[in-house]
């Protein structure tokens, strides 16, 4: 009979002395206890972490599982210290523009346990009429996130929960601030002294009892690498919303710590290492063998700009009787004009597009006819009349379309229109337009062309009683004063009016004053006050 587990025949003992059936039995006893002090070391090695944590981040209690066994030594030092927790205050949404009741969370710049400044961007909210950044009103440690990225936020609710920095209170009632770093330090080398001493010995009885009796016994909650991963809770929560082991990921703190970053890094690292191994399968180019997927479909909620735009446009169709009037542009002096002077005033970071050009001839012809730049009230018994030109230019912006406006434009030159035209494009294009600069205007355009397309049918921007869509310049043949043909800078335009207001006549002649002023810039340029 040969040995099994431990177990030797009464013959082998008598004659050949090895370790008795009761030796054994003790030595699997002791590596029993071991192994529950190496569970025990590594659960207050966890404690001790998670306090040490508490202390540097403000976080509270940690999620990680808690031990009821009495502290060593080195877990002692941080537990006679007093507990700091720090006192959460809730960021209140403010109202955010007139009329607006609720908005939409776009994107979190923060997460949980983040340490911020004063006036740092908190969050990218959505409304009705642009894109709006929320600014952290002081310093301190993000405690709660109140909604996720896509909820619909309430004004004059909670937003975000945070623990001004400064503002703890210590474990007997008195407020104090949190233990030094070099303390911190100090107990965090004290931990890991202990718990690298207790990993030895137990290492050190297994060996020696694998030795004797061939009995192989795995110390518990050690990582693969053979040293359990220091991290705090919000790295390890992060691991998990990533799902990712934590204990191989390469800490880059000291001793090997691991920080959120780390934990990112090694993220992206893994997905592109998917992404490399993933096999390519070579498919052949004819219409036949590719796949076309049918009958699907999703479905997304209107809101922020969108909708407020879907609610304006069927205000305007469904209120106000639109009509049409077009018109075309010889525009072939105005951009020779117009390249004699953009390297000029491009050193000067100027961009000088034909759009100031526009707005300043349409507020030349506006002084003209007023009645183009009218207002009336919702059952059309008063009309308002003007004497500041705001015009209005449409951008497609990433959040949806908005109308910002270049406020009093016959006060202005060419050069200062272009600086705020410049300006609002850019700040329209990112979301992030202010408030006073789209209210307020009376008259629009927009520049359909610079995409594309000719003749358009544009809805008013109501109140307003008119809007002008500019289609894309064109080359082409035309007829000069000597009957000869010649090539032209042309450009389509379409008028929709108010015709409550505006009828045919008014619109036709001041387009023609309009159009007079645009094909002959140097008439432009002397009238200019």
């Amino acid at each position: 009979m040969t040995p099994f587990d431990g177990y030797t025949t009464s013959a082998d003992n008598e004659s050949n002395g090895v370790v008795s059936m009761s030796e054994t039995h003790q030595g699997a006893s002791l590596a029993k206890q071991k192994t529950n002090e190496s569970v025990k070391g590594s659960q207050l090695l966890d404690a001790g972490l998670n306090l040490l944590d508490s202390l540097a981040s403000d976080e509270g209690t940690s999620d990680e599982q808690q031990t009821d066994e009495p502290l060593d030594s080195a877990n002692q030092v941080a537990a006679n210290e007093p507990q700091s927790a720090g006192i959460s205050e809730d960021f209140i949404l403010p109202d955010i523009g007139e009329g607006i009741v609720e908005c939409e969370i776009v994107e979190w710049l923060v997460a949980e346990g983040d340490v911020i400044e004063e006036d740092q961007p908190v969050a990218d909210v959505m409304t009705d009429k642009a894109l709006v950044q929320i600014p952290a009103i002081c310093a301190g440690t993000v405690v709660k996130l109140y909604y996720a990225k896509g909820d619909i936020a309430k004004v004059h609710a909670p937003l975000f929960a945070i623990a001004p920095s400064g503002n703890v209170e210590s474990g007997n009632g008195v407020s104090g601030n949190i233990a030094s770093h070099d303390e911190k330090k100090e107990k965090e080398k004290l931990l890991e002294t202990a718990n690298e001493n207790h990993q030895a010995d137990v290492q050190s009885a297994i060996a020696t009892l694998a030795g004797k009796s061939n009995v192989q016994i795995a110390s518990t909650d050690v990582a693969q690498n053979g040293k359990k991963a220091l991290a705090s809770p919000a790295v390890r929560r992060v691991a998990r919303e990533l799902d990712i082991n934590i204990h191989q990921v390469q800490g880059s703190g000291k001793k090997g710590r691991v920080y959120k970053e780390d934990v990112i890094r090694f993220s992206q690292v893994k997905v592109e290492q998917e992404h490399a191994t993933q096999p390519q399968t070579s498919q052949p180019e004819s219409t036949s063998s590719k796949s076309t997927t049918v009958g699907g479909k999703r479905v997304e909620a209107i809101r922020g700009v969108k909708a407020a735009m879907a609610k304006a446009m069927v205000d305007s169709v469904t209120s106000i009787p639109h009509f049409t009037y077009c018109e075309e542009l010889d525009l072939t002096e105005l951009i020779a004009l117009r390249q004699q002077l953009k390297t000029q005033y491009a050193k000067q970071n100027v961009k000088l597009t034909l759009m100031p050009f526009f707005m300043k001839a349409m507020s030349m012809a506006l002084a003209e006819y007023p009645l183009m730049n009218t207002q009336v009230n919702d059952d059309c018994s008063e009309i308002t009349y003007f004497e500041d030109h705001n015009i209005g230019m449409a951008v497609d912006s990433k959040i949806g379309l908005l109308v910002p406006n270049v406020k009093q434009a016959q006060t202005k030159s060419i050069l200062e229109l272009a600086l705020d035209i410049a300006r609002l494009t850019e700040q329209a294009r990112a979301g992030r337009v202010n408030r006073e600069d789209l209210t307020g205007g009376t008259i629009s355009i927009s520049n359909i062309g610079a995409i594309g397309g000719t003749v358009a049918t544009p809805i008013i921007n109501k109140p307003e009683v008119a809007i002008v869509a500019l289609g894309k310049v064109q080359k082409l043949p035309r007829f000069n004063e000597s009957g000869e043909v010649e090539a032209r800078e042309i450009m389509q335009i379409s008028w929709s009016g108010d015709h409550r207001v505006i009828d045919g006549g008014t619109i036709a002649r001041f387009t023609n004053a309009w159009k007079a002023l645009l094909e002959n810039p140097n008439r432009m340029l002397v009238n200019l006050r």
